[in-house]
């Protein structure tokens, strides 16, 4: 019985495919939801708040029958403004920003069921204002970046294939993907698997960041991060909120520390959590520290490009099956809202963009398994 354990579940099988999309159709629900709350005036904190509340809402409706399945957030709700790149996602004695007409809002989140992660991020036009100069080249950037990420998700495809494109796509638009962003392989219960595809990697990051080879059966949660400025993530005052247990083992010393880890280990297992989600803030404050400080624990620092720079982002889930790649996470982008002076001259982006995301290949399609999702082409 041991061995049975052991065998990775993949979405080789259909039950896992039905609960990966089924992730995936939450986590979009979500976004809707949380894309129509982004207007002039609005809390950060609310959104992300209301958004957790969602994804446990909806996702305690499914799978009923199987009792022992966990499900819940497998990322929680961030709402990262401007030039804050990733991961703002304040707990009440924190700081909130409040939401101005014309800002960049990236709205990043992420359901799970039975451990089969959907994760998705949308950049939003605050107040849906026409946007031009710098921010309309940025949406672009990270849109098309995005859409050619799709299109080499196939298998045998090169993890630095997607690299490159996202990098010639970005300069053509006069920004930066944001260095040494990883997007990585997701499996049961791991939102950071062993391959991962990185964005403007630095010459170290090159030498240490492995190469990969796509292959049929995986799962890729492809997180496209675009700036105006140089592209470099830097830690400011904004105290971090979410975390996720590692694999390392340490005797804890505080009484408040093993009681944190504790429920971390009951509540969330491996899966990312916020502070929020306790019920004494105060506690889990001071019993995170020690486990931070023995590596039981780690940060996902909330990161900022230079003041007065602008970050857009676009998140999506992939499965690559036999039929194709299909993604099952992200929201219609409206590019009409964008005015940008610049385009992608390069006819190879431009071909590789007009291609179709689809498989070329008929195969016999397995059941639950729909045709991978149609995708714009470049104008």
């Amino acid at each position: 019985m041991a061995d049975d354990k052991e065998v990775e579940k993949t979405i080789a099988e259909d039950l896992v495919v039905t609960k990966y999309k089924l992730a995936g159709q939450i986590v979009n629900r979500v976004l809707e939801q949380l894309i129509a709350k982004c207007v002039p005036k609005a809390s950060a904190r609310e959104i992300c708040e209301f958004g957790d509340k969602l994804i446990l809402e909806e996702t305690s409706k499914v799978f009923k029958k199987e009792k022992d399945s966990k499900k819940g957030i497998a990322f929680s709700t961030c709402v990262s403004v401007n030039n804050c790149i990733c991961h703002f996602s304040p707990i009440p004695s924190e700081s909130d920003y409040i939401l101005k007409e014309g800002d960049l809002a990236k709205i990043d989140l992420g359901a799970h069921i039975d451990g089969f992660i959907a994760v998705v991020a949308h950049t939003v036009v605050v107040g849906g204002v026409e946007v031009s100069g710098r921010a309309a080249d940025v949406l672009l950037a990270a849109h098309y970046a995005s859409e050619a990420a799709l299109r080499l998700l196939r298998p045998n495809n090169e993890n630095y294939a997607i690299t490159d494109a996202v990098q010639k796509i970005t300069a053509e638009y006069g920004c930066k993907p944001v260095e040494g962003m990883l997007s990585h392989q997701l499996k049961q219960f791991r939102i950071d698997g062993e391959k991962s595809i990185i964005q403007n990697p630095s010459e170290a990051q090159r030498k240490e960041h492995e190469k990969a080879t796509l292959e049929t059966y995986e799962v890729y949660a492809m997180d496209v991060l675009v700036s105006t400025g140089e592209g470099i993530g830097r830690e400011m005052d904004t105290r971090c909120t979410i975390y996720k247990k590692t694999d390392e083992i340490y005797q804890l010393k505080l009484k408040a520390s093993r009681m944190f880890y504790s429920e971390v280990r009951n509540k969330h297992g491996s899966m990312p959590f916020n502070l929020r989600s306790f019920d004494k803030e105060t506690s889990a404050r001071l019993g995170v520290v020690e486990c931070v400080n023995h590596k039981l624990i780690e940060p996902f620092q909330v990161l900022y490009e230079r003041s007065g720079e602008l970050v857009a982002q676009f998140k999506f889930t992939a499965l690559l099956l036999p039929s194709g790649t299909h993604r099952i996470t992200g929201l219609p982008f409206d590019k009409s809202h964008c005015k940008s002076e610049r385009s992608i001259k390069d006819p190879e982006l431009n071909a590789l963009l007009n291609s179709s995301a689809k498989s070329n290949k008929k195969k016999k399609k397995k059941t639950g398994a729909e045709e991978p999702m149609e995708v714009e082409t470049v104008a």
